[in-house]
């Protein structure tokens, strides 16, 4: 079996309401383990957390990659439930029963309770689901196990006998209530099933054969390996670790270790009721990259991973950022005039045919084609029609009559020979052939019908397409209101001005550069000004950046240091998507939302803030605004320099073409000359991988006019 390029492992939960904003206990945790090493994401919300798993899956699938994803909660029941419940013995027809009864908001609200009722009134005596609140519990649905009886189901599946600390499904209410993740979780499974339709297989009921598959897994499978982890690094919330410790065993085990774990299911079990991946198995120790506290060796190297860390890969963030973000702006109709730079919410109709009559391509003579004889052709002339004329009356058969480019041809003429090629007097032209039929004519409707789709909703509306708009009749379109960005800049050494006489103050140049960059892009950029190193007025900076803008952009205090107050604030009271992305230069780039508003924490170099604007806030802002994400264009190109770069972090180097077709690099990389994003006019963008290139090798470059600048 082919190798996973990536595993993700999911901690699920059954909480009834979103989870705290800071990263806590008994939420939902992904990991996603590849070959940068293992990255870990805290999710609220049971939404929020399957569109990152999507957004996973689908970022594998436009790699051509392939993708294990393991779930923390049983994929189906005891023997005999299926059947009793849909009248087929298949556990993927209760996913599907469940996908149409359940019902689970964006809020973690959901109806589960009622559905688990349901179900016990199909069995017969009480159960076998029990465990509910005080005032839900009834005759039906107890909410002690011990009231149930007859009702006919095991009380465990197989797997949970083989792994006794495993609780059984029917338990929804409290500690261990696997029960109720399960209900929840199936649901949600069969709508990736739907999503991914024949690239995705659900093992052990199918083959593990697709580019995706679905398992079931138990992170408490690898204890041993968590406790190590947790020793060494004490902070570190033990649900994040538990998904932390099994994506990296079975990234590690898919060495033929996984295809014995996929191989171990009983018959029984790829039957009905499923089984828990590794199970089986003596379950091999890993340390997820964590190893006792003592001093690493020397590096040298500012970018170098610190022990037990993993810094995020830059496709994993893009696809990450890709999965939560979504329009957020109002419509509004305006006048094609007035239009230029907005986002189409809605396609355009061409009201009107172009051209709207069939026309002279040329200035020339036009006749009916089949009224030719033998060449030399000598046609008597009729008339005159000019492009601005009024209706000309029908040539007859034989004839010719002068037309001028973009007047409309009289009845009676279908093709045009230019003034160039003919000899012409008072009353009559010459000319040789061959003609063919239709030449120099344009035909009515041949650009745009009437009711042709002239544009499609999330196009940013250019000048040519006010042309355009303008030439089908269009004289109003639906378009989103302009995106709201605020720029926040921290810094207790930032000044909007300083004397030619004092060299102490640093003058903030990433404000300028970033509010002129969102003009650029038609947004609708806010001056939030600078915010002191103090953590009120940070906050009270970003509440008021939020109440204020769709987006906040800020600069500087994304790290980890003492001052560092954006990354403080965003992980204790706001919610950090992703965090220290594996890229030079940038790599403290901060991602989160604060009170539900995105925040793109920019490093403070002006470098890197601007490289960082352009890989990760121009696509996503751009999809806020209504449009689709977008990828720059790159171009594959000779170097003009020499690099050996070491593996472990894509970087970005700032670049210019040479007239030989070249791209040259700037004299230094260092991130503190922020002479070299003017100099430049692109970026050579090299991948995680090591590479030593010599000129002439090829390199991947991206014009800063693939950025819309």
């Amino acid at each position: 079996m082919n190798r996973f390029d990536r595993i993700l492992v999911v901690d699920w939960s059954a909480r009834s309401a979103p989870s705290p904003k800071a990263p806590s206990a008994d939420a939902i945790w992904i990991a996603c383990a590849d070959a940068q090493g293992v990255v870990t994401e805290y999710c609220r919300t049971r939404t929020e957390a399957m569109q990152r798993v999507a957004a996973h899956l689908q970022a594998a699938l436009d790699q051509r990659q392939r993708v294990l994803a393991g779930f923390d909660f049983p994929f189906g029941y005891p023997a005999g439930f299926a059947q009793a419940l849909t009248g087929e013995p298949s556990v993927l027809a209760v996913w599907q029963w469940l996908a149409d009864r359940i019902l689970d908001s964006d809020d973690n609200d959901n109806n589960r309770f009622d559905v688990a009722r349901a179900m016990n009134a199909q069995f017969p005596g009480v159960g076998p689901f029990w465990g509910c609140p005080t005032g839900v519990a009834d005759s039906v649905l107890p909410d002690r196990g011990s009231l149930r009886s007859g009702h006919g189901m095991a009380e465990r599946r197989a797997v949970e006998i083989a792994v006794p600390k495993a609780q059984p499904v029917w338990k929804l209410y409290t500690t261990g209530s696997v029960g109720s993740q399960t209900l929840l979780g199936l649901p949600r499974l069969q709508q990736l099933r739907t999503q991914f339709g024949r690239k995705a297989s659900v093992w052990p009921f199918e083959a593990p054969d697709t580019p995706i598959v679905l398992a079931e897994i138990y992170p408490s499978l690898l204890d041993g390996d968590v406790t190590r982890l947790l020793a060494s690094a004490p902070d570190m919330i033990k649900d994040e670790a538990q998904v932390r410790v099994l994506a990296q065993a079975l990234y590690e085990w898919d060495d033929g270790t996984l295809d014995a774990a996929f191989a171990a299911a009983p018959p029984e079990a790829a039957k009905e009721e499923g089984w828990i991946l590794g199970v089986g198995l003596e379950a091999p120790s890993v340390s997820a990259g964590y190893t006792a506290q003592q001093p690493p060796p020397l590096k040298n190297d500012c970018f170098a991973l610190p022990p037990g860390v993993d810094w995020v890969p830059v496709p994993t963030a893009l696809a990450t950022l890709r999965g939560s973000v979504r329009h957020v702006v109002g419509r509004e109709t305006l006048p094609i005039a007035r239009a230029g730079g907005r986002v189409l919410a809605s396609d355009a109709t061409a009201a009107r045919a172009h051209p709207p009559r069939a026309n002279a391509a040329v200035d020339g003579y036009g006749f009916a084609h089949a009224s030719l004889g033998p060449a030399p052709h000598h046609l008597p002339l009729t008339g005159d029609v000019a492009a601005a004329g009024s209706d000309a009356g029908p040539v007859p058969p034989g004839h010719a009559v002068r037309i001028l480019t973009g007047a409309a041809v009289p009845p009676g003429v279908d093709t045009v020979v230019l003034q160039e090629d003919v000899t012409a007097s008072a009353d009559s032209v010459v000319f040789n052939g061959p003609m063919k039929p239709g030449a120099n004519v344009r035909a009515a409707g041949e650009d745009l019908t009437v009711g042709n789709t002239a544009l499609t909703s999330g196009r940013m509306l250019t000048p040519a397409d006010l042309g355009l708009l303008s030439a089908a009749g269009v004289k109003a379109v639906n378009v989103y209101h302009p995106l709201r960005v605020a720029v926040l800049s921290t810094g207790d050494e930032l000044v909007d001005d300083a004397p030619d006489t004092d060299d102490t103050a640093i003058v903030d140049a990433n404000r300028p550069m970033l509010l002129d960059i969102l003009r650029r892009w038609g947004h609708a950029p806010i001056d939030c000004g600078i915010a002191r190193d103090d953590r009120a007025e940070v906050r009270a900076a970003l509440d008021a950046a939020a109440d204020s803008a769709d987006a906040i952009l800020t600069s500087g205090g994304a790290s980890a240091g003492d001052e560092d107050h954006i990354s403080a604030l965003m992980r204790g009271e706001g919610r950090v998507s992703t965090w220290r992305i594996a890229m030079k230069p940038g790599r403290p780039l901060l991602m989160g939302f604060w009170k539900d508003t995105p925040v793109f924490g920019l490093p403070g170099n002006p470098v890197a803030a601007f490289v960082c604007t352009l890989i990760f806030a121009r696509p996503a802002l751009h999809a806020l605004a209504g449009g689709p994400w977008l990828d720059p264009q790159g171009f594959v190109v000779p170097a003009a320099f020499k690099k050996r770069k070491k593996a472990g972090r894509h970087e970005y180097l700032r670049a210019r073409m040479t007239p030989e077709g070249r791209a040259e690099v700037f004299a230094s990389e260092g991130s503190g000359r922020i002479s070299g994003i003017s100099w430049a006019d692109g970026l050579v963008a090299l991948d995680h991988d090591a590479r030593d290139i010599q000129p002439g090798d090829p390199v991947l470059y991206l014009p800063l006019t693939s950025f819309g600048l």
